[in-house]
């Protein structure tokens, strides 16, 4: 079996992840799959991987979404029906349940992983904050026109999950200062709470199991970084991405450093 996730732990109580990066299909399941690799793709997260890259404590998924969807519910995380996955039509043929049962049990397996990680984490460090990196397309009708600025921010910091917002509050504000600092093409950042999505399953899990120790911050970027129809990527934005992020650091630590002696 191809590698389902790749998982680098050091000191630190930042945790970055990119858990819709992955493309690849077990074979046995791709046989049964109407959908194009190019409309999968359009619907993963590409590059996110690369976003990354200036992370010691990080988590990245090599498996596509369109096998299992790590950021729903386990009842949830295998798209049957188009309704389950922006009206696409995803099967030629329902695979038989011993199929489906291996994607299910990946759900399984990633979900006890994240729990063992999160508490090595948590034995170290009074609070974490986990980086929930995410992308979204941004030219849903037509590879020529964008959809409504203000809809779609350039960067959506999802914040929904969060059951204790008054103790992040201060950090939350830190990270939205710091991304709205920055440029891209000589362009500000257009950075907003909550506007495009506000976090998933996988947020909603962490801070329900965690609590009140961790903050997840979701954070999905415009496919501004690539060619969201043609698969695209432009490799300086997405270098400027991964620096943008790595530049969070400080003042992520520097609010974990004033909670540590409130």
């Amino acid at each position: 079996m191809k590698l389902l996730w790749k998982t680098d732990i050091m000191h630190s109580p930042i945790f970055a992840t990119a858990i819709h990066n992955g493309h690849y299909v077990d074979k046995e399941i791709l046989k049964y799959m109407k959908i194009s690799e190019d409309q999968r793709l359009r619907e993963e997260d590409p590059f996110t991987e690369n976003f990354l890259k200036y992370f010691n404590n990080k988590l990245i998924v090599y498996r596509s979404r369109f096998q299992v969807d790590l950021n729903r519910p386990f009842e949830k995380c295998v798209y049957l029906k188009p309704e389950d996955a922006w009206g696409l039509d995803i099967w030629e043929k329902m695979p038989p349940i011993e199929l489906l049962e291996k994607s299910y049990n990946i759900h399984k397996m990633f979900y006890k992983n994240m729990d063992f990680i999160i508490n090595y984490l948590l034995d170290r460090f009074k609070n974490i904050v986990v980086l929930d990196i995410h992308s979204y397309n941004y030219r849903r009708k037509s590879p020529f026109k964008e959809d409504p600025k203000e809809k779609n921010p350039d960067i959506n910091l999802g914040t929904r999950t969060l059951k204790n917002r008054k103790k992040w509050e201060n950090l939350i504000k830190a990270v939205k200062d710091e991304l709205s600092r920055k440029k891209i093409d000589s362009m500000a950042i257009d950075v907003r709470e909550n506007v495009k999505f506000g976090g998933g399953y996988f947020p909603y899990w962490l801070h329900n199991r965690f609590y009140p120790n961790i903050c997840v911050l979701s954070i999905e970027f415009k496919k501004i970084f690539m060619d969201e129809w043609k698969g695209e990527p432009y490799f300086e934005k997405i270098e400027k991405i991964a620096e943008i992020l790595k530049e969070l650091k400080n003042p992520i630590l520097d609010q974990l450093k004033r909670l540590e002696r409130s």
